[in-house]
């Protein structure tokens, strides 16, 4: 699974307008969500099929979302924008 996701185009940092959450999705299928100045606020595994993305939190919670282009993730009912490293 680790070098599938590797070379998957959404691994990278997702983050909402204002910075409050980030998703950070990992190259070995695992996530780090941020909340605020709450760091690894919540951690699990993911799987992305085509656009659309599955999550499993590590406390059992499940939760999905999609890719509407490139560097745009619904999730929620909120906007993850990818967030690009210069």
């Amino acid at each position: 699974m680790e070098k599938e996701m590797t070379r998957h185009s959404y691994v990278g940092m997702w983050v909402t307008d204002g910075g409050h959450i980030r998703h950070e999705l990992l190259p070995n299928g695992r996530y780090d969500e941020a909340r605020g100045t709450r760091e690894s606020a919540y951690q699990g595994r993911y799987e992305i099929k085509g656009n659309h993305i599955d999550y499993w939190d590590d406390t059992g919670f499940t939760a999905d979302g999609k890719f509407v282009d490139e560097n745009t993730l619904h999730h929620g009912g909120m906007i993850f924008r990818r967030q690009t490293v210069f």
